[in-house]
């Protein structure tokens, strides 16, 4: 399948950057990967691992180089939601049925619940290579918003670098469930957003509709 063979691919690409770079490849990929690019955490950590069980790298020290790349992977998502999401969606939000006032929603949402929001997000595939662009077109505070992107990260990164230890020369065993649980987060997300699409569109139908029963 082209999938399984771009993640062959981009598999080895990872393996060489760390290989090649140490500490320094696992800060710029997971920089990446927390930049709004969806590249696999779960080759780049595991494999990590699995060079701790071999004596080069530090565990403790993997989960930090792991945690400070998608701090700095988050700052670029933020930068680019704070700077431009704003624009993008008061211009051009109501093709994809996105109201203005929502933005105010947003901005509430993340002043409440952003730091628990962030937290929980770093900690869930898919979702957790995007959240940092809301959280910049929301303006959610930002020392709140590192911080919480650097304890969850840090958490997320030791877990499957442990894993990858643990599991060492046998740490690939780990793709295909991890293939499989992308999957299904990406299914629950892309459900979340039909059923959400599909109720704005009768939402908006029933409110062209209201007048015209007033008329007749």
């Amino acid at each position: 399948m082209a999938i399984d063979r771009l993640i062959t691919g981009l598999s080895a690409w990872i393996i060489a950057v760390i290989g090649m770079m140490g500490y320094g490849g696992i800060v710029l990929l997971m920089g990446i990967e927390s930049a709004c690019v969806p590249l696999p955490s779960e080759v780049i950590m595991p494999f990590s691992g699995y060079l701790v069980s071999t004596g080069r790298f530090d565990l403790n020290s993997v989960a930090i180089a792991g945690a400070f790349g998608c701090l700095f992977g988050s700052a670029v998502g933020y930068y680019l939601g704070a700077t431009g999401g704003r624009w993008v969606i008061e211009r051009y939000g109501r093709y994809v049925l996105i109201a203005p006032h929502e933005l105010e929603r947003a901005e509430h949402f993340f002043k409440k619940w952003g730091a628990a929001a962030v937290f929980f997000s770093r900690l869930l595939p898919v979702i957790r290579t995007f959240i940092a662009f809301p959280a910049g077109v929301a303006r959610m505070s930002l020392l709140p918003f590192a911080l919480y992107t650097l304890a969850g990260s840090y958490i997320w990164c030791l877990g499957l670098a442990y894993v990858g230890q643990q599991l060492g020369a046998h740490w690939t065993a780990l793709a295909p469930y991890f293939h499989r649980f992308d999957g299904f987060v990406a299914v629950i997300v892309l459900t979340f957003g039909v059923w959400l699409l599909y109720n704005r569109i009768m939402g908006r139908r029933t409110a062209d509709d209201s007048p015209r029963q007033a008329r007749a």
